[in-house]
This record gives structure tokens, C-alpha cells and sequence, in this order.
């Protein structure tokens, strides 16, 4: 298949999940994770009418982004569509983050947190985030220990005013693997329940489920699921590193 013929399969499967799930289609968001990906591809997608796009390393989106509104072609997709960082973000690239993504996925520090903070600071609204949790507690992953979500999320209500917290994100580690990642997919609903109850909050963002496993996902509450290699097929070489 093609790019756009995967990207219509994409589609296809997702309609069938939800409607597995007995969940309206509306209440799940396609992310087309676009990581190493050239902004023709993003372009291309873009103009079959995929409105969010994740991206993994800060410099990367933002250079694609460049690209894309710089070209003639595609300046007019570029004014349209909604970005997420869906990697790892390192504290000294806050100011590069905050207020240039719709929605960053990946908050799991205080350094962080207060980055972003001061970034926003005197800018106009909130940036939108998202607490990436730790779901099976691996050591060498990113992400909050589930036993310290409620910690942070105390001191970024207390004192990070403008940051939006939306809910919780998470990588399992049977990713792509179907049936098999569903329990950690209830894990992390039962976290962001649980985190409604001591904030108030209402949370509605569960940002969960990959190329492999997204249906498990839906059925266990996703709203958000981020497609990547079943939209644009294999990702090529990392080079050179990016971040």
C-alpha cells in the first residue's frame, strides 16, 4: 500500500474499534506520528484531512514545521494542523516547547514543569500538557512512577498556573503487541480516575495505544491514539541524533 492507502486502512480500523467499543468515533483523536518522516509526507496526509500530527524530538518538529509553511504548496495545511510532542523532553528545551505545541504528552518532572512555566509567563493562554506516567515502573523508560503522580500533579496545580493539565499519557511495555498491552491501558484510566478524585479535575485526555495495539486502547477509554509506521510505513535511520 501507499501512503495514503495506509493511511485510509488507518482510518478503517479505527471506525471498527470504536465501534467495538460501543464508542462514538468523534471521542477518539487520530495522531499521525510523523517522527523521521519527511513534511512531503506530512503535507500529503495532511491534505487527505488529518488535522494532529505528534513528533518525538523538539528540533525536528520545529524545522518540519519551517518547511512546511515555507513551501507554497503546504502553507495553507501548515496554518491547520494541531502539533504534539509525544517524546521525551529535557528540561533545557522548555522554552523551545512551551506555547508551540497544541498539546505536549510528556510532562513528568518538576524541572520540567517549571521550564515550561516560566516560559509561559507573560504569553497569552496555557500551554496544554499531559503527564507521561511510567506504567509498569521500567527503570530505563521516562515518565512519572505511578505512585508519584499525585505528588506532581499537586505542585504543578499549586504552582504552575499556566499549564492546563488534560490528563495522562503512557508507553506501555508490551507496546504494539495488542491484546497484550490492555491491562496497563486500564491501569492508566484507573490512574487519571483516581487523579480526578484527589484534584478535582476532569481529565478528559487519555493519550494511549500505537500502530499495534490502538484497539485495545479504544476499548479501554484512549482519546487519543498515536499512529505512526501503519500511516507512513517503516521510519528511516536516526541520523543525525536529534532531540
Amino acid at each position: 500500500m501507499d501512503l495514503l492507502e495506509r493511511y485510509g486502512h488507518v482510518l478503517d480500523r479505527l471506525n471498527t474499534a470504536c465501534a467495538a467499543a460501543g464508542r462514538p468515533r468523534q471521542d477518539v483523536t487520530l495522531i499521525a506520528v510523523s517522527k523521521l518522516h519527511p513534511a512531503s509526507a506530512v503535507a500529503a496526509v495532511a491534505a487527505a484531512g488529518q488535522v494532529d500530527f505528534g513528533e518525538n524530538y523538539v528540533q525536528e518538529a520545529l524545522q518540519k514545521r519551517e518547511d512546511l509553511a515555507a513551501d507554497a504548496g503546504s502553507a495553507a495545511l501548515a496554518a491547520g494542523i494541531r502539533w504534539h510532542m509525544i517524546g521525551h523532553v529535557q528540561s533545557r528545551k522548555a522554552a523551545q516547547v512551551a506555547g508551540a505545541f497544541a498539546l505536549m504528552h510528556t510532562l513528568d518532572s518538576r524541572n520540567l514543569a517549571d521550564g515550561l512555566e516560566k516560559r509561559m509567563v507573560g504569553a497569552d493562554g496555557r500551554q496544554p500538557v499531559l503527564f507521561e506516567i511510567n506504567i509498569a515502573s521500567e527503570p530505563q523508560k521516562s515518565g512519572l512512577m505511578p505512585a508519584d503522580l499525585p505528588v506532581l500533579a499537586d505542585y504543578v496545580l499549586e504552582n504552575c498556573p499556566h499549564l492546563d493539565v488534560r490528563g495522562l499519557m503512557c508507553l506501555p511495555p508490551v507496546f504494539d503487541a495488542g491484546d497484550a498491552a490492555r491491562p496497563h491501558f486500564a491501569h492508566l484510566r484507573e490512574l487519571r480516575d483516581g487523579l480526578r478524585q484527589h484534584t478535582g479535575l476532569p481529565l478528559p485526555v487519555l493519550s494511549m495505544g500505537m500502530s499495534g495495539d490502538f484497539e485495545a486502547a479504544v476499548a479501554e477509554g484512549a482519546t487519543l491514539v498515536r499512529i505512526g509506521t501503519d500511516i507512513f510505513g517503516p521510519r528511516p535511520a536516526k541520523t543525525p541524533p536529534l532531540a
